[in-house]
């Protein structure tokens, strides 16, 4: 019964998806920029992180 919730919605989010993106296609890239600058600064925060450990975790 918890796939056939999870798969109805999986459904929803791509028909509401599609919705944005045929109803308002500036507004659908402008979330997609913000959502591949979020992973970007995300990436970056581990990379220093990593970085500073490398370097013995001082500051």
């Amino acid at each position: 019964m918890a796939v056939q919730g999870k798969k109805i919605a999986l459904y929803a989010l791509v028909v509401f998806a599609l919705y944005v993106i045929i109803t308002d296609p500036a507004k659908a890239a402008d979330y997609v920029q913000i959502g591949f600058e979020g992973i970007s600064n995300a990436a970056q925060s581990v990379g220093d992180f990593m970085t500073w450990l490398a370097n013995g975790a001082k500051d």
